[in-house]
């Protein structure tokens, strides 16, 4: 007589509790929330091991014809396949483990990838002056570092902003692409090179790219003509410098030390993990993905090659996937893997 099998959803909910608790991958945690009913009932934050490494996953372009997304770990690199619908041909903004998704009608949500929970958020053309930000150039400081006194402004008073610290470089030594972000305790400004087209001199091995023909790119004041070939022109990033904000001496101070820390930039996702904590990641380094859309959208298949590891030390750059994956509206980008 055969043996019956065991029915894993009947097992008592202080036991699931107790399991869950003692699981040390959060890739595991969401595995044992998708069991069954029962299983993923007890997956909550108040069951959530808020020891486990909260290092990012890098979310993959969505592949065509496809709603499944794949999240790729860092630590064991793993890759998570997970059906996300809600997600599909939108921009994806990562916001504390919750997904900020534009469509291309403008509509805007919020969507925590794991669960599928959602919330919708008021339309772009809701917001003042939409017509006019929807045609002008984004407005930027690159490398000032602002502070906006909004308490006091009454009626049709403008907001009184000031600069608080200024980025140290030569005129011809401007940053390309600038973040801002918080690391124990301290305010750091960090700049980024090499992220916008330029001619190169020398042949390099990169996946070809086709260049959108009727764009017009000015480098350096040298202007590339339509007709001339993919081969001559590239971009991916160069260089980072990290300033460290003094607020009481009001001034930036560059450094190249981070400590046991390691920063994550992208689009919308700009945060520091501890390294000793993260299984896996590198202390002192920069993980980057493509989020500069005015150079990626210049080509038909889109971003997500210029993305890497960043040693602060040496100034080299590696690899941190290995695969290609591209997109014009939603090249990777850095997902905090969160619980239901």
């Amino acid at each position: 007589m055969a043996q019956k099998m065991p029915d894993w959803s009947e097992i008592p909910l202080d036991l699931l509790v107790s399991i869950g608790r003692c699981l040390n991958l959060i890739e595991d945690y969401l595995n044992f929330g998708s069991v069954c009913k029962s299983w993923h009932s007890v997956a909550t934050k108040n069951n959530f091991n808020n020891d486990l490494c909260r290092a990012p996953w890098l979310m993959l372009a969505e592949e065509e014809d496809n709603e499944v997304r794949k999240f790729f770990s860092l630590y064991n690199g793993m890759i998570l396949n997970k059906r996300i619908p809600k997600a599909s041909r939108k921009r994806c903004l990562e916001s504390m483990g919750w997904l900020i998704t534009v469509g291309e009608e403008g509509e805007i949500s919020l969507l925590h990838p794991f669960s599928g929970v959602q919330i919708e958020l008021p339309h772009q053309n809701t917001t003042v002056d939409y017509l006019n930000h929807e045609i002008d150039p984004r407005t930027c400081f690159i490398g000032c570092l602002l502070v906006c006194d909004v308490a006091d402004v009454v009626g049709p008073e403008l907001t009184k902003c000031h600069i608080l610290a200024q980025i140290p470089t030569e005129p011809q030594d401007m940053p390309e692409h600038v973040y801002i972000l918080e690391s124990l305790g301290s305010l750091f400004v960090i700049a980024r090179y090499g992220v916008q087209l330029r001619l190169v001199q020398d042949d390099c091995d990169r996946v070809p790219l086709t260049i959108i023909p009727i764009i017009q790119i000015i480098q350096e004041e040298e202007e590339i003509r339509e007709d001339m070939v993919c081969e001559d022109i590239t971009y991916g990033t160069t260089n980072f410098r990290v300033f460290q904000v003094d607020l009481a001496a009001v001034k930036m101070t560059e450094t190249r030390e981070l400590g046991d820390a390691a920063f994550f930039l992208g689009a919308n996702a700009s945060l520091s993990v501890q390294a000793s904590r993260c299984p896996g990641i590198k202390p002192n380094h920069i993980y980057f993905t493509e989020d500069f859309y005015e150079t990626y959208l210049s080509y038909e298949e889109g971003g997500g090659l210029d993305m890497g590891v960043f040693n602060l030390a040496d100034g080299s750059i590696q690899p941190h996937y290995n695969g290609v994956s591209l997109s014009r509206f939603c090249p990777p980008t850095w997902v905090t893997p969160t619980p239901y």
